[in-house]
């Protein structure tokens, strides 16, 4: 059933005003300190068996004056970028005294209903030397777009007139939309899809392998043109849309793998009372089925017969938030005490939760801080530093307490 005003899952108990963006957006402002980057390869192999003390880092702002700011990433190089819903992505370069925009397809964004816009970003793992890089977006109809542009030669803008469209999904209804990108360590295209919206997936798409809505898919941007299916993607014969690699999902809002260890965590937003965290292991062949509609969270939700369904590894109930974001595994080579940990809030709430896996590969979740903002994205840069991005317009990092 709907909630209130829906904001990619997450609820408005208030009214909400569509902003119209700027002819000429101000600049957002960066705080005057940065701390130098240390590359995460100097990390000691050291595991860590319980969470971390929170009293030994903090979040601290380090940008402000973004407008409905919904992701952050890297290109691979001391950059970060981050993602406005609107359709602007900004270029952050801590050697120039403000951001610079980096793309600007406001024209072919419609972000008219709260949950459309320019979603996600992804960069080529070879960025620095082809220039691609991939975004999901609303079209005018309402649709999912998953398009490739170019960036100029030197990498520094990007290209608004390069777009190729990979994959156009129809969306029933205005919500839903997913919106995750991210390359995995394969270097294979990941897409996180919505099950299409409205309330309780009245199409049951989570459970349909004939769409590619509620899934986790998985493509080849290498290879053939505009893309092709991994040989070992498990419907690329038959059974199913050859893209799909996981499915059985509601609204996965950010999908993250660990860059040490090439896990994939993903937060799937719930629908009336659980939000969960989902997990893949770096070995797994796919085809792993998350249970949505049958199961939210580890609970029926409705009558169904399905295959093994694979409950989620941290859960939470509606008294400690709305609408989970989901995050990243923390490798800064700074936070010694956190190497390992993910890190994941909810939207409305503002809690941030540690999860991890203690030596007898138990889940170990608790909530660790709260923020005053709204807790749309999780991200990093390069170096392995951390970042949360609060919708209403600042980023902040975690960063050791001395």
């Amino acid at each position: 059933m709907y909630r209130f005003l829906l904001l990619f899952g997450f609820v408005f108990l208030t009214g909400c005003t569509v902003l119209t963006p700027d002819a000429s957006p101000p600049s957002p402002t960066p705080a005057p300190t940065f701390t130098p980057a240390v590359h995460p390869t100097e990390i000691p192999p050291n595991r860590i068996i319980s969470l971390p003390d929170p009293a030994s880092a903090a979040w601290k702002e380090v940008l402000t004056g973004f407008t409905r700011p919904l992701a952050l990433t890297n290109a691979g190089d001391d950059r970060v970028f981050v993602v406005e819903q609107r359709g602007f992505i900004w270029a952050v370069d801590w050697d120039q005294d403000k951001p610079q925009v980096f793309l600007d397809i406001r024209d072919r964004v419609n972000d008219r209903a709260n949950e459309q816009g320019l979603l996600g970003l992804a960069f080529h793992p070879g960025f620095n030397d082809n220039g691609r890089f991939f975004v999901n977006y609303s079209g005018v109809n309402g649709e999912t777009i998953i398009a490739e542009y170019h960036a100029d030669t030197n990498h520094i803008v990007g290209n608004s007139e390069s777009e190729i469209v990979l994959l156009r999904i129809d969306q029933p209804y205005a919500n839903h939309n997913g919106g995750a990108l991210a390359f995995g360590p394969d270097g294979y295209l990941y897409i996180g899809t919505g099950d299409g919206g409205s309330g309780g997936d009245p199409h049951g798409n989570g459970q349909r392998l004939d769409t590619l809505l509620g899934k986790i898919l998985r493509i080849d941007v290498d290879t053939g043109e505009p893309y092709v299916i991994p040989q070992d993607n498990p419907f690329a014969d038959s059974g199913g849309q050859p893209e799909i690699w996981l499915y059985g999902l509601r609204n996965p809002w950010r999908i993250a793998f660990d860059r040490t260890t090439g896990d994939l965590f993903i937060g799937d937003v719930g629908q009336s009372q659980w939000e969960e965290i989902n997990f893949l292991p770096a070995d797994s062949t796919g085809a792993i089925n998350y249970g949505w509609n049958l199961r939210e969270g580890a609970h029926d939700y409705i009558d169904g017969d399905a295959d093994a369904l694979v409950d989620p590894i941290a859960e939470y109930d509606h008294s400690l938030g709305c609408s989970v974001t989901g995050g990243v595994v923390v490798r800064d080579p700074s936070l010694l005490a956190w190497q390992g940990v993910y890190m994941y809030g909810d939207y409305c709430s503002g809690r941030v939760w540690g999860l991890m896996q203690d030596e007898s590969s138990a889940w170990l979740s608790a909530p660790l801080f709260k923020i005053a903002g709204t807790i749309s994205s999780f991200g990093e840069d390069h170096a392995g530093r951390v970042y949360l991005v609060d919708h209403n317009g600042a980023i902040l990092r975690l960063e050791p307490v001395p």
